[in-house]
């Protein structure tokens, strides 16, 4: 933080946010605050029915569970700012309280890209291998791809907010954006922005690109595994097994390869992806996976009945 005083003049930035009509900005606190409770209730929900329920206590729910608790972390890093910001008149967060955002923001990001890396090779090894999978997906392996997940993720996130520090803020103050992320800082800077973009541009591909591509070629095995499978009602349930995260999988992936990868330019567009990735998908991943998961509806009915 010492060098990011020693060279900026400004000590806040204005988040313009989604909008400047008083009366938009009622309806999208509701929207919003609506958004929020129900990814709170729903992740909460998911958690507690994983930890109370032995039939889930298997390597799949492992993960799913570790995604519940990462959507809490990734949809609180932004969305509570989000809800001040459409109520205050004075829409300003300080200089260090957006370098950290920034820093969450990249480093709950890139956990959930390593997680759902995670949860692909999982599926992978139940299906190719069913015979094998309690012993190569034991607690130790689990444990293992969810702490290299965390690790690595904000490490990535640490490397990419130290280049930062380095940047000049000098004059303007205005972000075209509801949160702090790094591409809508870019153009703030009075200084040259070439090592953070390219240690942004660099992450990207390598953690975000590099973990796509170890889903992709996991479905290319699983998919030739299910092919040969000569049961259509075989065939039909492994399909199932691996819908809901293929669902999730693109969710989180369209939205955040387009958000980080355009130019910055202040488009209504960028708002749209950031909100897709970092609002909704945390309230639709336990839809996804509860309405996709039959033992998972089935656990949630066992949880309400214990309840109720």
């Amino acid at each position: 933080m010492t060098a990011m005083r020693n060279h900026s003049v400004v000590s806040e930035f204005i988040l313009l946010g989604l909008s400047a009509d008083p009366q938009v900005q009622a309806l999208l606190f509701v929207l919003f605050l609506v958004i929020y409770l129900l990814t709170l209730m729903g992740n909460l929900m998911l958690l507690l029915v994983i930890r109370v329920d032995s039939r889930l206590h298997i390597p799949m729910y492992f993960f799913l569970g570790q995604l519940s608790f990462l959507d809490l972390c990734h949809s609180s890093v932004t969305v509570p700012k989000l809800l001040e910001n459409l109520l205050s008149e004075k829409k300003t967060i300080s200089v260090q309280g957006c370098m950290a955002q920034v820093f969450f923001v990249f480093a709950t990001g890139g956990t959930e890209s390593c997680l759902l890396t995670a949860m692909a090779y999982d599926r992978y090894v139940a299906i190719s291998s069913p015979l094998l999978y309690g012993q190569v997906m034991n607690r130790q392996r689990c444990m293992g791809l969810a702490w290299a997940s965390w690790g690595l993720a904000f490490l990535d996130g640490l490397i990419n907010i130290l280049v930062a520090l380095s940047l000049d803020f000098c004059e303007a103050q205005t972000i075209h954006h509801f949160s702090c992320e790094l591409p809508s800082l870019y153009p703030l800077s009075c200084s040259d922005v070439t090592a953070s973009f390219t240690t942004l541009l660099c992450s990207s591909f390598l953690h975000f690109f590099g973990n796509f591509l170890m889903i992709f070629f996991s479905y290319v095995r699983i998919l030739s595994t299910i092919l040969a499978i000569n049961s259509t009602t075989g065939r039909s349930k492994a399909f199932s097994t691996c819908s809901s995260h293929v669902i999730a999988v693109c969710f989180f992936y369209g939205s955040g390869f387009l958000r980080y990868l355009m130019p910055p330019s202040g488009s209504p567009l960028e708002a749209v992806f950031s909100v897709q990735y970092s609002v909704v998908t945390p309230m639709l991943n336990p839809l996804i996976y509860s309405l996709k998961n039959r033992e998972v509806k089935a656990g949630v009915r066992r949880f309400l009945r214990k309840c109720f």
